[in-house]
């Protein structure tokens, strides 16, 4: 017997120390907040498949179609993103149809009367999306006609910005069966389709006929021209639609009213005065342009205006300075000072008490200085620019742009142009094609004689860069036309 409990003994000195071991490892798994992390698995990646049309009833491309509703089925869950923005039925209708999903189908009821022997499409935009992710099924189009054939042909081209040379992709561009001018603004057009991002047009399904063909911005859904302050492009001819046809340019255009010029804000009396007296503002707020001009800009048109009283001094000995042209515009409100500055010298200007009056009767309560500093030549660098394939012959002038705004304007007599004093900048430079040789820009005009708007074409796409006290020469090849 005690031979055997050593035997036992023995075994347990021998088995004990790796229980509490495997004890140790079990406890530390359990209990440590470090080695259990637990990883959810992974979901995969995002889907960004568009949902997939499985069958459609009526079938697509149906002839003699004579139903009043037209049922889509997907291969998962679909919603529908702004059905009024997107749909586009063809040819127009006076009712527009009603769409709507459930699940994985969309319905769309038509509650408008078919024509006869006409093919119609409907185009869904990016209106259709996947419920989960959004992806939507960009430019999905159902067509059906009610004749014997669906109609294959079609229109395309593009639409640029006249004064600019730039796309605006927000337009619309419309087919008229009616060839009266005033069906534009008086009917809604028979076909109507949007441009892309690269300001392009395509309509297809179109039958044989001729038509008036504009462009515009749409306001509120009317795709009518009504206020000139509209983009709007036209088409000079009715187009014929054919086999084959080449694509077709439209330039738009818009009116705008102008404004005058502000400046840093309006001068000003204390606050007791504020009401009693001539309020204007002015753009000088740092050193003048050798090439600008002083500008007042009142807040009410002037009634009486005497320039006699408006005097003008140089340097801090204040030397009369005489050799200054005063100008006011049409409206009244708008004072221009112009004068050949002398680099880096300064000015003061001094308006008498009486000087102006507005219509309100305003007068200034008190004489008025202001003062100013022309540039020095230093903030200049001259310019020297050699265009090949100019077309002298389409009276170009040479625009420099800064912040979308034109800056200054040359008529381009040859081929090569030089400017000694030249502020410095990062230009965006463009050729107008200044068709009545005035200088500017001048819009299209459609009803009664369509003449077209005044080209404008960006020259090159990057910048150029313009150094102060600097030679800067460029050398920039035009495409040709």
């Amino acid at each position: 017997m005690p031979l055997i409990n050593e035997f036992f003994v023995g075994r347990l000195k021998i088995i004990f120390p790796g229980l509490l071991l495997l004890v140790f490892i079990i406890s530390q798994i359990f209990v440590s907040p470090g080695c259990a992390n637990i990883i959810p698995p992974s979901g995969g990646p995002r889907d960004t498949t568009p949902p997939v049309l499985l069958f459609v009833t009526p079938a697509d491309s149906t002839r003699n179609f004579d139903k009043d509703r037209i049922v889509f089925e997907f291969d998962e869950y679909v919603e529908l993103q702004d059905i009024p923005a997107n749909l586009i039925v063809s040819p127009t209708p006076l009712v527009n149809p009603q769409v709507n999903r459930k699940l994985k189908t969309v319905t769309v009821r038509l509650k408008d009367s078919l024509e006869e022997n006409t093919t119609y499409s409907i185009n869904f935009g990016k209106s259709i999306q996947d419920y989960n992710e959004k992806n939507p099924l960009g430019n999905f189009t159902y067509v059906f006609s009610t004749g014997n054939t669906i109609d294959s042909l079609e229109l395309e081209g593009n639409v640029i910005l006249a004064q600019t040379g730039k796309i605006d992709s927000t337009l619309i561009v419309m087919l008229h069966r009616n060839m009266d001018d005033s069906a534009v603004f008086k009917e809604r057009p028979r076909y109507f389709t949007k441009l892309d991002s690269a300001g392009r047009f395509r309509f297809r399904y179109l039958p044989p006929g001729n038509f008036n063909l504009y462009a515009l911005q749409d306001q509120g859904g009317m795709r009518r021209y009504i206020d000139s302050a509209q983009l709007f492009a036209f088409n000079t001819e009715p187009v014929s639609i054919a086999e084959n046809d080449q694509p077709i340019t439209l330039y738009a255009y818009a009116y705008t009213k102008p404004q005058a010029a502000l400046g840093s804000g309006i001068r000003i009396a204390d606050k007791n005065e504020q009401d009693k007296r001539l309020k204007f503002t002015t753009n000088v707020t740092g050193p003048l342009d050798l090439f600008g001009n002083v500008q007042l800009n009142f807040e009410h048109p002037l009634q009486k205006l005497d320039t006699t009283m408006i005097s003008m001094y140089t340097d801090s000995t204040f030397v009369p300075f005489t050799n200054f042209k005063t100008t006011l515009d049409t409206s009244r409100k708008q004072l221009t000072m112009a004068a050949t500055w002398q680099p880096g010298a300064s000015y003061h200007m001094i308006l008498q008490k009486d000087f102006a009056t507005d219509t309100l009767g305003h007068q200034l309560l008190r004489s008025d200085t202001i003062s100013f500093n022309a540039r020095p030549l230093k903030d200049y660098g001259s310019v020297s620019i050699r265009f090949r394939n100019l077309e002298t012959y389409t009276n170009p002038v040479l625009q420099f742009v800064l912040n979308d705004q034109v800056v200054a304007s040359y008529p381009l007599t040859s081929e090569t142009f030089i400017q000694p004093l030249f502020l410095p900048g990062d230009y965006r430079i463009r050729i107008l094609n200044d068709t009545n040789q005035n200088g500017v820009w001048d819009p299209g005009q459609f009803f009664g004689i369509r003449r077209q708007p005044e080209i404008v074409r960006p020259v090159t796409s990057r910048t150029v860069n313009v150094k102060a006290d600097w030679e800067n020469e460029f050398e920039i090849e035009l495409p040709v036309n």
